[in-house]
């Protein structure tokens, strides 16, 4: 028997199998949300505890979410021990060691400004703690890209852009924005993504999660995003679908996120089926796996159970996600061929 990464154990099958030992890419994972339970307890007895969470398995069950803004709330929590530069290189390195031991050979992490739970941390200083950690697991390639905090505003994010600027030399290729998209729309952001893209760096935003399809059209044409973070309630919109399919704009979706955090009902109602039938640049990630008990493995799991996707369609959204990646040509062609070439790929 053996878990899955959906909830409860079932039965070892072929496929559960070879999810495991296939060669995958991660393009939405937050570091902070990937930090495996053993770790953060670790912190957690580090900083004194807490006792309404006096052991491991009540540490598990805290990570159980009825919605997005409970979600939110468990973060922020979360962070409460995160304190130093060295909580970060632990961390880092706990994470890619993870990603690596499920064959996830490339990843694109966000990781968010410390100082919204810790003033004090500097950015600079905070990448070069997570590249600390990073660089302990050579088997992985992992770049940053800084997320945002959208309930700061505009004027806060641009002075963080100017912090994460400082921050290149330390692997970090792209910005992000995050936190509560139901309440702050993308637009008052268009200025601080124009300047990213002067700067050199790569974009994505979260869009479409906690918001709906507005949220997508906002960050597809005013913040002119490289790619949108989850996506999933552009289904609320015809129109937007065949933009994001005309546009290629890759999506990076989260399906079992969207099912832990409600934003849509069960895997089942999921539409990543539909939008890469589409031909919607679609892409599969695990966006908080430890905070939502899933796996990249379980994502592809669930929608070969679920809603149908074969090998070879799973391998298709593999190579996409290679495509979607902000590595540079040469390396994508690169990465492709040796998946092409491992001997678990055309099992």
């Amino acid at each position: 028997m053996e878990t899955d990464g959906l909830g409860p154990r079932v039965p070892l099958n072929p496929d559960v199998s070879w999810l495991e030992r296939l060669p995958k890419v991660e393009l939405h994972v937050h570091l902070e949300g990937a930090i495996p339970h053993e770790a953060l307890w670790a912190l957690i007895e580090k900083y004194g505890g807490d006792p309404a969470v006096p052991d491991l398995p009540a540490l598990k069950e805290k990570f159980r979410f009825r919605d997005f803004p409970q979600f939110v709330d468990a973060w922020h929590w979360k962070d409460k021990f995160l304190r130093e530069y060295e909580d970060f290189t632990f961390i880092a390195e706990a994470v890619a060691r993870e990603l690596a031991r499920q064959k996830i050979r490339y990843a694109e992490t966000f990781f968010s400004r410390a100082d919204v739970t810790r003033p004090g941390l500097q950015i600079q200083r905070l990448a070069e703690a997570f590249r600390r950690g990073l660089n302990c697991v050579p088997e992985i390639r992992v770049a940053l890209v800084a997320d945002l905090v959208r309930d700061d505003g505009p004027d806060k994010a641009a002075v963080t852009l100017a912090q994460v600027a400082e921050a290149r030399d330390q692997g970090v290729i792209g910005i992000g924005i995050g936190g509560s998209e139901h309440r702050f729309p993308p637009e008052p952001f268009a200025g601080v993504f124009e300047q990213a893209r002067r700067l050199g760096f790569r974009t994505s935003a979260h869009a479409g999660e906690a918001a709906g399809a507005a949220s997508v059209w906002g960050a597809a044409r005013v913040l002119r995003v490289d790619r949108i973070g989850h996506g999933t309630r552009a289904s609320e919109d015809e129109a937007l679908l065949d933009y994001l399919a005309a546009r290629r704009i890759p999506l990076e979706m989260c399906p079992l996120s969207n099912v832990r955090t409600g934003v849509v009902a069960g895997l089942e109602r999921h539409p990543v089926r539909r939008f890469f039938d589409r031909g919607i640049l679609v892409t599969v990630n695990s966006d908080d796996p430890t905070m939502f008990g899933t796996s990249l493995a379980g994502e592809y799991l669930g929608l070969m159970k679920t809603l149908n996707f074969s090998r070879n369609e799973v391998r298709a959204l593999i190579l996409q996600a290679v495509r979607s990646s902000w590595l540079e040509e040469k390396k994508k062609t690169e990465l492709a061929d040796s998946f092409r070439r491992d001997p678990v790929w055309n099992e």
